[in-house]
């Protein structure tokens, strides 16, 4: 990280300002060589200054610079940014010229690397930036600034902190057995040490579910026999003609999707082929992806058609959903219903005067304790890859008490003990592998 990097920071279009950012030990300086205007290099930090880029005596644009000098910067290091107009053409070619004057063009989200690798940003705040720039919702940008403010990081710290002080107290007593005042770790005593470990743990875990849903919104499917009314579902819900319908039964042949936002969280509704025994080979394709999509949705919502009796395929497709989270929903009630289920998950309806879909989303909204979530303080875990890291930590963990069952010694406890340790640490970058680095900052845009 020696050398100066730059990128343009905005979308790249028309637009009335774009800004490029140059951080490095050069930035100042090689930026204040094309700049005319106040010498660079002699100003206070973070301040802004009026002139215009300068190449070869042609101006080239007229800017507003500001600068930031280290350490109090984003990435620690001397931060340019120019301000230039918003034109393509300008932008770019004030970016050829950083780079014609010995200014290297960063890497995907090497700004934000620098930040966590000069102790700036911890690891899941880093994630948090990428995140906050994802964004759609409310509820999204404010998980995402928690997480930033490292609200997040303290909680995976204090339990670390928990395994930290029952691992030097084994080390106290292995290396040290004189010492009077440690506290002796024994089989006896440290079950309900590891236990406080566990349940810290599998709080994270918990919250995690919520943090989930905050970020990645809910995943519903629309599944039912052709014809029963799951695409005028998708439509009513999404204001528009997203699906098509007809009378035809089998009109829907490939997933159709939407989303909508409900109390904050996206509701990412799936509109499946219908599901039946079908000689067309273009339509089983639909239903074996129908299928699928019942075993990766958050939501079922299984549409039946109440004016006709349960088929075979209705029974066998309730069955298949009894297990997930599911809703029932009886359709054409405004004709005469053959169908008489009662169940705190059905909901009675039609979809032509648009009859039960505000019971409906008030059954969404209930299920996922939606009005909780938007009330929450979302101090929450949202990132997939942190909650494999605590699960990976909880595993570690619950082989620690199933081996004092067995009687294993404390001294080999502590390798589970210290393994839990080092999980955790990986969440907040204390420990890692400069592979997750490149994989993580790869996904976040070019100049942040």
């Amino acid at each position: 990280m020696s050398d100066t990097i730059c990128a343009i920071s905005t979308a790249l279009g028309v637009g009335a300002i774009s800004i490029i950012r140059i951080s490095g030990p050069d930035a100042i300086e090689k930026t204040a060589s094309l700049f005319d205007g106040k010498d660079l290099t002699k100003v206070a930090s973070h301040t802004i200054h009026y002139g215009h880029i300068i190449n070869n005596k042609e101006i080239i644009d007229e800017v507003l610079v500001s600068v930031f000098k280290a350490p109090k910067t984003y990435t620690t290091e001397d931060i340019v940014e120019i301000n230039c107009h918003g034109g393509i053409a300008t932008t770019k070619k004030i970016l050829e010229i950083l780079l014609a004057n010995g200014i290297r063009l960063a890497e995907k989200g090497e700004f934000t690397k620098r930040a966590f690798l000069n102790g700036r940003l911890d690891l899941t705040a880093a994630e948090a930036v990428s995140n906050l720039l994802n964004s759609t919702t409310d509820l999204e940008r404010k998980l995402a600034l928690n997480t930033m403010s490292g609200k997040v990081s303290r909680k995976i710290s204090k339990v670390r902190d928990i395994i930290v002080e029952l691992l030097a107290n084994i080390e106290v007593n292995i290396d040290y057995p004189e010492y009077e005042d440690a506290l002796e770790i024994t089989l006896e005593n440290i079950p309900t040490k590891l236990n406080i470990i566990k349940n810290e743990l599998n709080t994270l875990l918990a919250e995690s579910r919520i943090g989930k849903i905050v970020e990645s919104g809910i995943k519903v499917a629309l599944v039912g026999r052709p014809n029963v009314g799951k695409s005028s579902i998708l439509n009513a819900f999404l204001g528009e003609q997203k699906a098509i319908v007809t009378d035809i039964a089998g009109t829907t042949r490939d997933i159709v999707e939407g989303s909508i936002e409900l109390k904050g969280i996206r509701l990412k509704f799936i509109d499946t082929a219908g599901i039946r025994q079908t000689k067309d080979i273009v339509e089983q394709i639909g239903v074996d992806k129908s299928l699928e999509t019942i075993d990766t949705a958050d939501l079922i919502i299984h549409v039946l058609n109440g004016n006709e009796p349960l088929t075979e395929s209705d029974r066998e497709l309730m069955t298949k959903t009894s297990s997930k989270t599911h809703i029932t929903f009886i359709n054409k009630s405004d004709l005469p219903l053959k169908i008489n289920l009662s169940d705190d998950n059905i909901i009675y309806g039609n979809t032509k005067e648009d009859s039960g879909l505000d019971s409906l989303k008030a059954k969404i909204i209930e299920l996922f304790d939606l009005d909780g979530i938007a009330t929450s303080n979302l101090e929450l875990i949202s990132s997939t890859r942190v909650i494999s890291l605590i699960t990976t930590s909880l595993t570690h963990i619950e082989n620690a008490l199933a081996n004092v069952t067995k009687g294993i010694p404390v001294d080999m406890l502590a390798i589970d003990i210290k393994a839990a340790w080092d999980a955790l640490g990986e969440i907040t970058g204390e420990i890692y592998q400069d592979e997750l680095l490149d994989t993580l900052f790869s996904k976040f845009c070019l100049g942040k």
